[in-house]
C-alpha cells in the first residue's frame, strides 16, 4: 500500500494589517494516488434540534463565501456528495470507498467545525478497518522495578544533565 502526501502552499493577503501569509496544508491523497472516497452521504431531519448545526451548514446561499459544501465539493470532484432529509432521526455523514467499506460518523448536536473535520477525515481515509499488523505482542518475564514506560517520562531529559549533578567525594 503507497499512500501520497503532498504539501500544498496557500497564500493569503490580509488587506487590514498588508501582510502576505503563506499558510501549508497536507494533502493525502490516498491509495496509490488514486482517491479512496467515491460517495458523502449527508444525511439529517428537518425538523429535529440535533440537526440544526447540519442545516445552517448547508443552508448558507451558494453566492456566500461561507458555502462549506461548495468549497469542499470544488476541492473534492472526484466525490459524488448526496444530500438526504431523514425526518425523525439525527444527523450523520457516511462515507462509501472503493474497496465497498463505509463510514458513517453521527454528528448530531456537533459544531460547524467538527463537520468540516468530519468530512475532511472521511476523504483522507481508506475505507480499510483498522487490522493489527505483526503477530504477538511482546512481553517480558521479568517485571520491572523502574515500572512501566511512558511518554510522558522523556519530557525534559535534555535539562537533567543540569539539574543532577554527580560528585565524587573521596
Amino acid at each position: 500500500m503507497i499512500i501520497l502526501i503532498a504539501l500544498a502552499s496557500i497564500e493569503e493577503y490580509d488587506n487590514h494589517h498588508n501582510n502576505k501569509t503563506t499558510l501549508y496544508k497536507i494533502i493525502i491523497m490516498a491509495t496509490r494516488g488514486i482517491q479512496q472516497l467515491q460517495k458523502l452521504s449527508i444525511r439529517y431531519c428537518e425538523h429535529g434540534g440535533s440537526s440544526a448545526t447540519i442545516r445552517s451548514y448547508l443552508q448558507h446561499s451558494p453566492s456566500s463565501p461561507q458555502n462549506h459544501l461548495i468549497n469542499f465539493a470544488t476541492s473534492n470532484p472526484s466525490v459524488k456528495i448526496i444530500i438526504k432529509p431523514r425526518n425523525g432521526h439525527h444527523p450523520y455523514i457516511q462515507g462509501e470507498y472503493l474497496t465497498g467499506q463505509s463510514k458513517q460518523i453521527c454528528v448530531k448536536n456537533c459544531s460547524e467545525g467538527r463537520i468540516k473535520e468530519v468530512m475532511a477525515m472521511l476523504v483522507n481515509t481508506s475505507g480499510r478497518k483498522i487490522t493489527r499488523l505483526g503477530g504477538q505482542a511482546v512481553r517480558g518475564d521479568c517485571v520491572s522495578v523502574q515500572g512501566v514506560w511512558t511518554p510522558m517520562l522523556n519530557l525534559g531529559t535534555e535539562n537533567m544533565k543540569d539539574s543532577f549533578q554527580v560528585k565524587i567525594v573521596e
